[in-house]
């Protein structure tokens, strides 16, 4: 519904629902899409949001060891859940039938629910005057806080946030976003240089 209400036609919501299982991405380049950005840079920061998933089908790949026919298959269904469900079980064979099960059942419904809001989007009109273009941006802060448990992670956080809207009035729509990726990096490094001083400090003494 919420891409639906960004202008995407009913089968662009469903193809996009169907080729990017994950929901971080998906809500990322509805979003930018909904505030006007091109499609090139509502696509890179989709990309960049899901550049995790490649994280997790490392570990994955070693933890599943899938044939090299079924690999590109079950790169589709590497998310947060499947992998969380995965790492979860006691032996190889259960985190196959946990992936296998969660993958499955998301990747159905996810697509079933998509299709029945792009149909209702439809049905209400207008979906801008229901205040729908809201609803990309509060489902992804839903998603992301509950992932925030260290000081650092906060801090990036708090540092792309400040980019995003610092940058959003000068800006095109869609590049604040692309900038506002730069804030791990940045933390990172000063955090790094702080562990450096303090070990400085700790030799003078």
């Amino acid at each position: 519904m919420t891409s639906a209400g960004s202008g995407l036609s009913l089968l662009q919501t469903c193809a996009l629902s169907l080729l990017v299982f994950t929901g971080a991405s998906q809500f990322a380049l509805v979003g930018a899409l909904a505030a006007g950005g091109g499609a090139v840079t509502a696509a890179a920061g989709a990309f960049f949001l899901g550049v995790r998933n490649a994280f997790y089908g490392l570990r994955l790949s070693q933890l599943l060891a899938l044939p090299r026919v079924v690999r590109p298959f079950a790169a589709q269904w590497v998310i947060d859940e499947t992998t969380a469900v995965s790492l979860a079980q006691p032996t190889r064979r259960a985190a196959r039938i946990g992936f296998l099960v969660t993958g499955l059942s998301l990747y159905v419904l996810w697509n079933l629910t998509t299709l029945l809001g792009a149909l209702g989007a439809d049905a209400i009109g207008d979906t801008k005057a229901w205040g729908l273009d809201a609803a990309g941006p509060a489902v992804f802060l839903a998603l992301l806080a509950p992932m925030l448990r260290t000081g650092t992670e906060r801090a990036v956080a708090a540092l792309a946030v400040l980019l995003g809207l610092g940058l959003l009035p000068v800006l095109p729509a869609g590049v604040p976003v692309l900038v506002a990726a730069l804030a791990a990096p940045l933390v990172l490094w000063a955090h790094g240089r702080g562990i450096a001083s303090r070990g400085d400090v700790e030799e003078r003494r």
